[in-house]
C-alpha cells in the first residue's frame, strides 16, 4: 500500500524496538542500560521512546567498545523501576519489532520480570525477515540491511544506539512488509 508520497505504509499498530546492554545473557547478570522504540502506525513513526538506564552493573569495556556508553553516562538517569513501566505503557498491545528479536525479548522478559509483571506482546523479527525477503546479502545485520534498502546510512546515524537503531529497524520492517 502507497500514502500520498509514494512512500510504502502498513497497516495497524507495531512497536519497533532496539536495546543496548551490558552483554548477551540476562540471566548472568546483564542488564538493559538504553531502550529505543519507536511506534509505527500505517508505516509511519508516530512517537518515540527513549532512556539510558541506571543499573546496579559494572559495563564491560569490550561492551562499551560496541555501543559507546560508559558507566559515567548512566550516573544520575532512571532506574529500571522507573523506565520499565513506562515502556510497558509505551507497548501498549502493539505488536513488537525488532532486529534480533530473540534477543531483546530475552533482555525485555527478563526486566519486566524483575519488576513483577509479564511481556504479553506477540513480535516479529526484521532479521529473521531480512533473511528470508534478502537472501542475496552477504550478511543481514540492520547496517547491511538497511543500506542495502536506502542507498546508505543516515550522517546523523549513532550506530549501536538503541533509538537510532530503533528508527533504521521501522524503516527497514515496514519497507520488507510492504
Amino acid at each position: 500500500m502507497m500514502d500520498d508520497f509514494g512512500q510504502k505504509t502498513v497497516s495497524g499498530q507495531h512497536v519497533v524496538l532496539d536495546l543496548e546492554t551490558t552483554g548477551f545473557t540476562p540471566h548472568r547478570g546483564d542488564r538493559v542500560i538504553e531502550i529505543g522504540a519507536v511506534a509505527v502506525e500505517n508505516g509511519k513513526i508516530t512517537s518515540e521512546f527513549s532512556s539510558l538506564i541506571q543499573v546496579p552493573r559494572m559495563i564491560p569495556w569490550q561492551a562499551t567498545r560496541v555501543h559507546g556508553i560508559t558507566n559515567d553516562m548512566l550516573a544520575g538517569q532512571p532506574l529500571p523501576e522507573e523506565v520499565f513501566p513506562a515502556v510497558r505503557d509505551f507497548f501498549g498491545d502493539g505488536v513488537l519489532a525488532a532486529h534480533n528479536a530473540a534477543f531483546d525479548m530475552s533482555f525485555l522478559r527478563y526486566e519486566f520480570g524483575r519488576l513483577g509483571f509479564g511481556l504479553p506482546n506477540r513480535y516479529v523479527c526484521t532479521l529473521e525477515l531480512s533473511r528470508w525477503r534478502l537472501p542475496q546479502l552477504p550478511d543481514h545485520r540492520l547496517a547491511t540491511v538497511y543500506r542495502h534498502l536506502f542507498g546508505g546510512l543516515p550522517d546523523s546515524v549513532r550506530r549501536h544506539r538503541a533509538l537510532d537503531d530503533a528508527r533504521m529497524a521501522a524503516r527497514v520492517w515496514v519497507e520488507l512488509v510492504s
